[in-house]
């Protein structure tokens, strides 16, 4: 009968129907998301994090991130170990691992992955490029020393954790079944068509079935090295719409919400049966000038505006869903963090320091904001407290290309928008989004840097974020990033963080084991209480 229930379940969703159901299959989770930018299923091409949910599930990587406290921890290699001069690390993988093909999974699997994403140079190849690796020198990078030992060298002085945290994230740190890829190569594509709808991994689940912007179907893979997933199948709805999850959720026909809106979060969380779940992300919101403005230039100004943010106001009234309260321009996770600061509304010390600047009276000046509901109510909201001391702010909307496009140009004053890295939990990953500038001129046109894009350029924050990359002592290391939140505090820089970036599920109370944020996520240890 439980067999039947399944079937119709899946019947149910392939038709697009939502009748009313008692509740989901015990041994079997069904999900709504947003697979509109899911273009593909090759993890050298896929692009955004909702490709990555999927194939986080299909596609095993050497390490994984915990997905609780970041850290790195095995997944196909068991061990692994960092030479001496930082140059190469090695790695020692699980000789019982298969493919759900059932070949062995074995280094020169690995190597072949790797060589593969780098020689077709799609949209993943940029993660192991912006490190320094090239096509050219594949070879030399990455070595099968025998069948389960693999050796990957760095092109560059580096920090090879943070390489591995590149490499634990689905798509670049995927590992392709090298046999089965090669049986469906069509004209030397490397496998490109046909792993666009299929896939040749050794994850828990298998690829059963996919169509673009419909839905996902992923199958427990019996060859599995781990221990096998209580669920037999994962059923992936293209769901975009927030209410349709939402009602889903209540009705019974859904285990898990992923792209809930918060009104209807909010509403949900009244929902006895529901979880409602926030975990930090990737990114921060914040205020940020442009110091090509003489004002902002002021280090005194920009002081100012640190304590002309209601941080808990934001945060409190607007952000819930979206962001919790953060001051620090590195994420949650990252090792080396310290506390935030404290900063809080505070207009006359604001007042005072605008004084002190030459500014007594304030100024007029704009803030720029992409249209969405959050940005443009934070804005609104900093608009407001500006006005206490004097600076009248102009509000100037716009989309993301109109916006970002602006601070990308550096023809902006203000500008409340949302970014900075933070998709590996290391320190440099925010610090050379945010604040790293080695060329500040306009002809560099280094618009991948934010501190480039708000004219923000300090030589020794840049040799401090250099030294600290590759220092080899772990706590020299830590102390180096201390150091360096310090010296930002003192320095005041361009872009002034007011909320860390959160995600947010909502799923059946008798379900355990979800992770809700989309980089992590493994369905593996999901197990219903029923």
């Amino acid at each position: 009968m439980r067999h039947l229930l399944a079937s119709a379940a899946v019947a149910v969703l392939m038709a697009g129907t939502a009748p009313v159901l008692a509740e989901t299959p015990a041994d079997q989770l069904i999900v709504a998301f947003d697979m509109t930018n899911v273009l593909t299923m090759d993890p050298a091409a896929i692009t955004g994090g909702e490709a990555v949910q999927i194939l986080n599930n299909v596609y095993d990587t050497l390490v994984q991130l915990n997905p609780e406290t970041r850290a790195l921890e095995p997944r196909l290699a068991e061990s692994w170990e960092v030479a001496p001069d930082n140059m190469s690390v090695t790695f020692k993988l699980r000789p019982d691992a298969k493919f759900a093909s059932g070949n062995p999974v074995t280094a020169d699997d690995v190597v072949y992955s790797f060589k593969r994403m780098m020689t077709l140079s799609l949209a993943q190849a940029s993660a192991l490029n912006s490190r320094g690796f090239v096509v050219e020198d594949v070879d030399s990078y990455f070595q099968a020393v025998d069948a389960h030992t693999f050796k990957l060298t760095l092109p560059q002085a580096d920090d090879p954790k943070l390489i591995m945290m590149n490499l634990a994230e689905s798509g670049r740190g995927s590992i392709l079944d090298s046999k089965l890829v090669q049986e469906n190569e069509k004209n030397g594509d490397a496998g490109q068509e046909w792993l666009t709808n299929n896939a040749a991994g050794s994850g828990a689940f298998t690829l059963d079935n996919w169509r673009a912007n419909e839905f996902v179907i992923l199958g427990r893979n019996d060859n599995f090295w781990d221990d096998a997933p209580q669920m037999s199948r994962v059923l992936m709805r293209h769901l975009p719409e927030s209410q349709s999850q939402r009602l889903g959720l209540e009705q019974g026909d859904l285990d898990v919400g992923f792209s809930l809106a918060a009104p209807d979060l909010k509403a949900l969380e009244t929902n006895e049966e529901i979880t409602v779940e926030t975990v930090p992300s990737a990114g921060f919101y914040y205020l940020a000038v442009s110091m090509e403005d003489e004002r902002y230039a002021n280090p005194k100004v920009r002081e100012a505006l640190r304590y002309l943010i209601d941080y808990e106001g934001i945060n409190g009234a607007i952000m819930p869903y979206f962001g919790v309260p953060k001051q620090r321009p590195i994420n949650s996770g990252a090792f080396a963090l310290l506390p935030d600061p404290g900063y809080t509304l505070d207009v006359e010390k604001a007042k005072g320091l605008l004084a002190e600047a030459g500014y007594p009276d304030g100024f007029d000046t704009t803030l720029r904001v992409i249209s969405t509901q959050q940005f443009l109510d934070s804005a609104t909201a900093i608009q407001g407290t500006l006005a206490q001391a004097g600076i009248n702010a102009e509000i100037i909307t716009g989309d993301g290309g109109q916006i970002y496009g602006a601070m990308r140009e550096r023809k902006f004053e203000l500008l409340v928008g949302r970014g900075g890295g933070g998709q590996q939990p290391h320190p440099d990953s925010n610090l050379r989004a945010m604040i790293y500038n080695p060329d500040n001129s306009q002809d560099a046109g280094l618009t991948n840097y934010q501190g480039w894009r708000t004219s923000f350029q300090n030589e020794e924050l840049n040799a401090m974020i250099e030294q600290g990359l590759i220092e080899p002592n772990t706590d020299a290391q830590a102390d180096i990033y201390k150091a360096i939140q310090d010296k930002i505090e003192e320095v005041v820089p361009s872009i002034l963080p007011f909320s860390e970036r959160v995600v947010t599920a909502a799923y059946q109370d008798d379900i355990e084991g979800i992770i809700v944020d989309p980089w992590v996520t493994r369905f593996e240890d999901v197990v219903k209480k029923r």
